[in-house]
């Protein structure tokens, strides 16, 4: 069994501190930025940044779903951790400065994978289609912030 890493970046319109408050905010910015791969998507406790608990169900591939209870901590200035309570997978979105009125996202999840055959195939491809997922994101986050 061993770690699956999945990146995506993006530059996107705006001030750093913006479109960290953009992505921090849970009940009104971040379900516009979802794309057709979640679902259920329901904020159970805060809403902005730190101490939010939000639930989606994640449909990585026609046959792969999972259902995800993330606990969100801020360890640091724009940066927001998703921690899921359902498996190892965490996820941690950066927000950096690209130059005047922009700002370069980063997000990058990672989680203990299979073993085998299965976890050999996954590390193969899981990431890519993360990131393919992530990239959809990150446009709507263009476009919002």
């Amino acid at each position: 069994m061993g770690q699956v890493n999945a990146d995506a970046s993006r530059d996107v319109a705006g001030e750093p501190d913006a479109v960290f408050a953009a992505l921090s905010d849970y009940v009104a910015t971040r379900p516009k930025l979802l794309t057709e791969h979640f679902s259920g998507y329901e904020v159970r406790e805060g809403g902005q940044g730190a101490g939010t608990v939000v639930y989606w169900r994640l449909q990585a591939t026609e046959k792969r779903s999972r259902e995800c209870l993330f606990d969100v901590t801020q360890p640091a200035d724009r940066t927001l951790v998703e921690t899921d309570r359902n498996s190892t997978m965490v996820t941690t979105w950066t927000v950096v400065s690209s130059g005047p009125g922009r700002s370069r996202v980063n997000v990058n999840t990672r989680w203990q994978g299979a073993g085998g055959v299965g976890g050999f195939f996954e590390k193969l491809f899981a990431p890519s289609g993360l990131r393919k997922i992530y990239d959809g994101v990150l446009v709507k986050l263009d476009e919002t912030a």
